[in-house]
This record gives C-alpha cells, sequence and structure tokens, in this order.
C-alpha cells in the first residue's frame, strides 16, 4: 500500500509539472490601467493551494491588497488583484516588480508541502521551536529565560495570544557556535524544561496539555501558517458564546462570517465583513485551504476601512458544505483566523544591537512592570535586533505612561520607541506603578520557573 501511494504522488507530481510546462504560467503587471493601484495579472493551470501561494507572495512584499477577482473554476486560474505598497502608492521598484515575475511565472520551481509536525526541529542555520499553551503573565519572559539559560539564542520569532491560547515559533541558535543546535540530548532538554514552563511547573494542571515534542525533520512552513496550524489544534475557534453584542470578553469587534449553499450550483457561500487589516486576505484564503476547502470564485473589496470578501468554496471532492455543524466550524474557524493576528495593545519597537539574552532582559522588564506580550514579531537581521511588541497592562486596564517611560529609561529612549496601537497610553496612579514595580512580580521564584499568577 505504501509503495502505490508513493507511486500514486509521485505520478500526481509528474503530471503537475507536465500541465505547466505545457501551460507555463503569465503574470502581467500594469502600471497605467488604473490611476492609484498596481494591477497583477495571474494566469496558470489550477491547482489546489495555487490562491494560495500567489497570496503568499504578495503578502511577503508587504503588498496591501484593496480589491482582487478570483476565478479557478475547472483546469484554469485566473486571478486579478489590485494592489499598492505600504503607503498606499503604485508598485514601481523593478526589484519588487522583477520578484513577483519570476516568483509567480514558469522560472518558480517552488513546492509548498501543507504537511508539518509539531515541536523541535533542525534547520542547517537554526533550530525551530514550536510551542502551544495556555497564554498567562509573563510567559513569554520565562521562556526567554529557559532558552539563555539553556545557552540558547532567540533569532528570530512570532509570538501570538488568541482567547487565553498562546502559539510560538522560534528559531534559536548555539550561544557558542552560532548554528543549529544539534545534540540530542540537549534537543530533549530544550523541550523538557519549556513544556515545564508552559504547563507552570504542575502536570495537575487542566489546560490542554502544551505541544513541545522534537523532531528532526525539516518543515517549510512558513511562520504564520504554522501559527494558525497550532492554534487551530488547541482549538482556540470554540467558545465564540462569550461574547456581548459585537464584542468579545475581551472587546475586540468580532467579524460578521456566514456561510450558506447554493443547492443548484453546488457551491457554499462564504461572506466575511470586518474592520481591514495587513495581511487579512492571506489568513482567511490560508484557513480555508488547510480546511480542504477548494476556493472556485471570489471577489475582495478592502478599499475603505472595512474589508468585504465573498468567497465560493467547495470539498475538494466537489461538494458544499454539507450539515449545519460543518457551516458553524467554518464560521467559528474563519472568525479565529481573522481575530489571532488582530494587534491588541500599546506598539514598542526595538532596534539594537543584538546579543544573547537580550530578549530574555528585555522581556523580564516587562514582566516586573505587570506589562504582558500579546503578539510579538522579532527579528534579527546584520547583528542587530528589530523586534515588535504589543504590551497590555496585565490586570487589564489601560497602559500607565509613567510605566512605559520608565521602561524606556531602562532599556535606552532611542532603543524602545512607542509607536502606537489600539491602546490609548493615560497615566495612572502612583500605587498602581508602585504595585506593579516592587510588588508580586519580583517576590516570585524565576529560577524554579515559578507562575506568575493574577
Amino acid at each position: 500500500m505504501d509503495v502505490c501511494l508513493s507511486y500514486s504522488y509521485h505520478m500526481d507530481d509528474e503530471i503537475a509539472k507536465f500541465i505547466r510546462r505545457v501551460n507555463p504560467p503569465r503574470v502581467v503587471i500594469d502600471n497605467e490601467v488604473c490611476k492609484n493601484v498596481t494591477v497583477i495579472k495571474v494566469d496558470s493551470a489550477n491547482k489546489h493551494g495555487i490562491l494560495l501561494e500567489v497570496v503568499q507572495v504578495l503578502t511577503d512584499l508587504n503588498l496591501t491588497i484593496k480589491k482582487a477577482y478570483i476565478s479557478s473554476d475547472g483546469g484554469w486560474f485566473m486571478d486579478v488583484f489590485n494592489v499598492t505598497d505600504q503607503d498606499g502608492n503604485k508598485v514601481t521598484d523593478e526589484i519588487v516588480l522583477d520578484y513577483i515575475r519570476k516568483s509567480l511565472g514558469p522560472d518558480d520551481s517552488s513546492c509548498y508541502s501543507p504537511r508539518s509536525t509539531i515541536g523541535v526541529k533542525q534547520s542547517v542555520d537554526f533550530t525551530v521551536i514550536e510551542l502551544t499553551g495556555t497564554d498567562r503573565p509573563g510567559l513569554l519572559s520565562e521562556l526567554c529565560a529557559v532558552l539563555m539559560d539553556l545557552q540558547c539564542n532567540v533569532v528570530n520569532a512570532e509570538i501570538w495570544t488568541h482567547r487565553a491560547k498562546a502559539a510560538a515559533v522560534l528559531q534559536v541558535t548555539d550561544e557558542e557556535t552560532c548554528s543549529a543546535v544539534t545534540d540530542p540530548e540537549r534537543l530533549s532538554q530544550i523541550r523538557k524544561l519549556l513544556g515545564y514552563v508552559l504547563t507552570g511547573g504542575s502536570r495537575s494542571r487542566r489546560s490542554r496539555e502544551p505541544k513541545t515534542t522534537v523532531s528532526s525533520s525539516l518543515d517549510e512552513t512558513y511562520a504564520d501558517r504554522k501559527l494558525h496550524q497550532l492554534m487551530f489544534a488547541d482549538r482556540d475557534y470554540d467558545e465564540w458564546e462569550n461574547s456581548v453584542g459585537d464584542e468579545d470578553k475581551s472587546g475586540r469587534v468580532i467579524p460578521d462570517v456566514d456561510v450558506s449553499n447554493l443547492h443548484d450550483l453546488d457551491y457554499s457561500v462564504v461572506m466575511i465583513r470586518c474592520k481591514d487589516r495587513p495581511k487579512l486576505l492571506f489568513d482567511t484564503v490560508f484557513t480555508l485551504t488547510d480546511m480542504k476547502y477548494v476556493v472556485s470564485h471570489a471577489s475582495i473589496d478592502a478599499e475603505g476601512p472595512e474589508a468585504y470578501q465573498e468567497y465560493y468554496i467547495r470539498h475538494t471532492d466537489g461538494s458544499p458544505v454539507k450539515s449545519e455543524a460543518e457551516r458553524q466550524r467554518v464560521i467559528k474557524c474563519l472568525k479565529a483566523a481573522i481575530q489571532r493576528r488582530v494587534s491588541e495593545g500599546l506598539k514598542l519597537e526595538l532596534c539594537t544591537s543584538d546579543r544573547v539574552g537580550l530578549l530574555s532582559d528585555v522581556t523580564r522588564i516587562f514582566r516586573e512592570n505587570s506589562l504582558t506580550v500579546t503578539r510579538a514579531e522579532v527579528k534579527t537581521k546584520g547583528g542587530k535586533a528589530l523586534n515588535t511588541f504589543y504590551v497590555k497592562d496585565a490586570s487589564g486596564y489601560q497602559v500607565d505612561a509613567k510605566t512605559i517611560d520608565a521602561i524606556r529609561q531602562v532599556i535606552g529612549q532611542t532603543i524602545l520607541q512607542v509607536k502606537g496601537g489600539n491602546t490609548v497610553v493615560k497615566p495612572s496612579s502612583q500605587e498602581s506603578q508602585t504595585g506593579f514595580l516592587f510588588g508580586v512580580f519580583k517576590s516570585r521564584s524565576f529560577v524554579n520557573f515559578g507562575l506568575i499568577r493574577s
């Protein structure tokens, strides 16, 4: 049976390559037809996941998709995207335009495999650590402290939190060799200690068991794809009944999502209306693709503050959504996918020379000042650390301006910059600030990976 399956996969791949050679993709970029946007047209032979690949390329370039029209019913795929750069201007950089042509055109030889595992993986230059567990104040600080103690340097990372869940994808290197950690015993120790932190040092907790398994296989999955998969596996889409009106219990506006069937055409129609934000289209397209739905047609409009998305979907076997339970599951999963990347809190940007333990030190300072990280993106380029944090008060109050000033004094006014966010910075009482700096956080034993419980 394994031989037959392997042969089938090989034949499917060879057929796809043959069709691609006979009908190579065609990419047309037009900066003349529209006044304010660049129009990108992509025509190619159709295959499952091709829409996601196109959207991934545009998203990775930080392009804003204002409008899109997708048609991929049958054997051919035809897409039109109206895009701008981050500043709202046409895309005129020839390096970017050439990259789009090569990535989406006949020269592209990349192949994405949706199969993935969860745990610690080795790459040539770094070790990838994937974590999921229950979120709590100070969790990121504790994880970073453990990695520093294990002589691991975090060079890149993305951390998401949503509905009391936390997921992270971290790329770490050995402090001495500046390359991947390869010793099996050390990898096992990393998994064990990080798992201990995720459970708060107690195996009797009733929360879902965190994921910290170890694998030596490579994984080509993008970090944002993996974060969606980790959150999905941890069922963060459940319990949407904990909402009041149009807001969930954390005060975020719930996106409007509906799914209905067109029985005469064997389509299910997905309608989405929500506040627009970067990478929104990627998040919804990835969710539908990862749930094994095929987008046959779609229309996207994000020219205003709100985004409107309409998808005509089927199962890979050609059937529409088959039951009310499945319909509700699609709605919940899309709502979760939209909200996972919503940036809650005050945005802080850190830029300084990278060093081992930098992330541990910064997150410790946040923790000691009762700030909890709701989302983070850590990058290292040319020896420079370029980190973005979204932080909130761990007690649920607005972030204290004096607290932020104190943190910037410690880290460096030019190193840590306030970039704004969904939380308004307002001064609060001196008693509150004193409690953050000298109260419960410093009384905890960090060496023993103790929990910071609210």
